[in-house]
């Protein structure tokens, strides 16, 4: 299945389908996607700081993780960024709150409209697989950050994408999708430095083809020879 490709930004881009622009609303995105990956990438910072000056994420969406970063990290600056005006528009809407700190700007990943080394802590959570020129958005992370700063990654792999049931109720560009050790190479390749112990598999309910039934209904466990469905890692750009 062949996703459609808009260039309604600068960049192209899969726009996303009905269904998924209502789940990233839902309260099971909100609560066992984005929270549970947040708890983990927290637990896997290495000298972590009680506050981050100015936190990034890219990829926003609606808006739901704003909240979240604000509260856990501390930013005295919050940029929110998407390529889909309409979801940018509803994340101001939801955080109102946040209005004197955060700004919202309407870019790709692959081309973020933000100065060299100006970010301190930026949050890709489940935004790499829509890209199409992942190898550029990388750079762009790397780009921004200060050095010293945090890149808190969160991604489905290519295993978890070509499944039937997102393929069914989901578009993405299906020829970049990445294998668990595709993505580390990739962030590694950019110039971060990656520790062992900054990186987490999480095989999560949801990341299965059977939604995990198998395990709850049956107490069957997965087989830890298997190929990752999801990889988070904290990143760091290197000082010098």
């Amino acid at each position: 299945m062949t996703a459609p490709i808009a260039f309604g930004s600068a960049e192209p881009h899969v726009p996303e389908t009905a269904f998924g622009k209502w789940f990233l609303q839902t309260n099971t995105w909100t609560i066992h996607v984005l929270n549970r990956a947040l708890n983990d990438l927290e637990s896997l910072i290495p000298q972590r700081l009680s506050s981050y000056p100015v936190v990034a994420d890219v990829g926003c969406g609606f808006g739901r993780s704003l909240g979240k970063l604000n509260t856990r990290f501390k930013p005295q600056r919050l940029i929110a960024m998407d390529i889909d005006p309409e979801m940018l528009e509803a994340a101001a809407r939801e955080n109102t709150d946040l209005a004197e700190k955060t700004e919202f700007i309407c870019c790709s990943s692959s081309n973020i409209k933000l100065a060299d080394n100006s970010v301190d802590l930026l949050f890709c959570h489940q935004t790499f697989h829509h890209l199409i020129d992942q190898e550029q958005a990388i750079c762009e992370f790397f780009r921004v950050l200060k050095p010293g700063g945090i890149l808190l990654f969160a991604e489905s792999t290519r295993r978890y994408i070509h499944s039937w049931t997102i393929r069914l109720l989901f578009r993405h560009p299906m020829d970049v999708q990445k294998t668990a050790p595709e993505y580390l190479a990739l962030v590694r390749s950019a110039g971060f430095s990656v520790a062992d112990e900054s990186i987490s598999y999480p095989y999560l309910w949801w990341s299965r083809e059977d939604l995990g039934m198998m395990e709850k209904l049956l107490g069957l466990k997965p087989s830890s020879e298997r190929e990752e469905t999801l990889i988070n890692l904290v990143a760091t750009k290197p000082l010098v």
